[in-house]
């Protein structure tokens, strides 16, 4: 019966009293049927007046009725208890993903474990032999696994429990008298041991990998940050300076949030590896999940531009100055210099003469003062 009939038929059978399924359902003249105990109840207080209604329809009824169990609705309900205790809920039935039980016929349940001496996997209704039956004590129950078949050895059809670690692969106990005769061989299970040192070892360099990318990443952005309030208030010549250098900067950021989030998928995967208990999987999968793919050092790239932008305020000081004592031997008058091209305007000059009368200052990376006369003019050299 599907769930939702199972739900429609339940409100058909359930009493309007207690809302409950029919217990020794009783029928009134009306029709309407309820639990014995709970109409019996309901009419007990309606003993004064003698007059005995239904709560549904309101129909009254005089004398008080009879009542008698009805038997063939009370079949009905046991029959409806029986199906709702069998039929399990939605969420067990197996979907994309889950590992289906292999006994179940018809739609799936879900698995509760696997076997590795079985090579099955079962639910929790096909597991209880397993529980219960001695027959199955030295059974290896493990989490619900898809690749079973993948633990039985291809030419003898048995169960691999042995590493080679010459070949470095599973094999069974027939193939370490055979074709692995003599070669350095130990249980799947002191294999994984070793191989479980091993992945912790890979977490904690991975885990400190991600301290300190974190440390670099919270270090690039604050540099990145600083660089954007110093460049609001720097010359405009090195406007394309700033854009190049938080560009790239940007970008490392970018990588360093890439890194870190490969280096944590990567420790989860070791993680979850780290847990399981089968074995055979856990060597199958450890080799290629203990790798670390791409490079692990930092691009070579300055990742503190914020000392350009303090070497340019530095220079453009120290060209303030000397600025002030240019002037100054000129008898100009400077009301007030807070900018070194805040100077007092001079006139044009004439001649060619005049004007080759310039010289240049160099201010950084770059940027020269071109003076003519006692104007000031900035560009920046290619």
């Amino acid at each position: 019966m599907a769930q939702g009939g199972t739900q429609l038929d339940s409100e058909k059978f359930s009493c309007s009293i207690c809302l409950d399924l029919l217990k020794d359902p009783v029928a009134l003249p009306c029709g309407h049927s309820y639990c014995m105990r709970c109409i019996q109840s309901c009419w007990d207080g309606e003993d004064q007046r003698r007059i005995y209604s239904c709560p549904q329809c309101r129909q009254t009824f005089t004398p008080r009725p009879v009542l008698v169990k009805n038997t063939m609705l009370a079949e009905l309900v046991e029959e409806l208890k029986k199906t709702e205790l069998q039929a399990p809920p939605d969420g067990c039935y197996a979907g994309p993903g889950d590992v289906a039980c292999d006994v179940c016929t018809g739609r799936k349940l879900k698995a509760l474990k696997s076997c590795l001496v079985c090579l099955v996997s079962y639910c929790q209704q096909h597991l209880q032999p397993h529980y219960e039956s001695p027959a199955f004590e030295n059974h290896k129950l493990v989490d619900p696994s898809k690749n079973l078949k993948d633990k039985l050895c291809s030419r003898h059809d048995e169960v691999m429990k042995i590493f080679c670690r010459t070949d470095q692969q599973c094999i069974c106990y027939l193939c370490s008298m055979e074709e692995h005769k003599g070669h350095d061989t130990v249980s799947a299970a002191a294999e994984r041991t070793e191989r479980q040192k091993e992945l912790e070892e890979s977490r904690k360099t991975i885990q400190q990998k991600i301290r300190d990318r974190d440390k670099d990443l919270r270090v690039l952005q604050q540099e990145v940050a600083a660089i954007n309030r110093l460049a609001d208030g720097a010359v405009e010549q090195i406007r394309s300076q700033q854009k190049a250098v938080v560009s790239r900067a940007e970008e490392l950021e970018e990588k360093l949030k890439q890194e870190i989030a490969e280096l944590r998928r990567k420790d989860a995967e070791l993680e979850q590896l780290s847990h399981t208990e089968d074995h055979t999987h856990f060597l199958h999968s450890y080799p290629s999940l203990s790798r670390l793919s791409g490079s692990t050092q930092l691009p070579c790239t300055d990742i503190r531009p914020l000392r350009r932008f303090q070497d340019v305020t530095a220079a453009l000081t120290e060209l303030r100055n000397k600025l002030q004592g240019v002037l100054s031997e000129d008898r100009t008058t400077i009301s007030t210099l807070t900018k070194p091209d805040a100077l007092l305007p001079q006139p044009e000059p004439r001649t060619r003469a005049e004007v080759q009368t310039t010289f240049t200052q160099p201010l950084h990376a770059g940027l020269h003062v071109y003076f003519y006369g006692s104007t000031a003019e900035f560009c920046e050299l290619k």
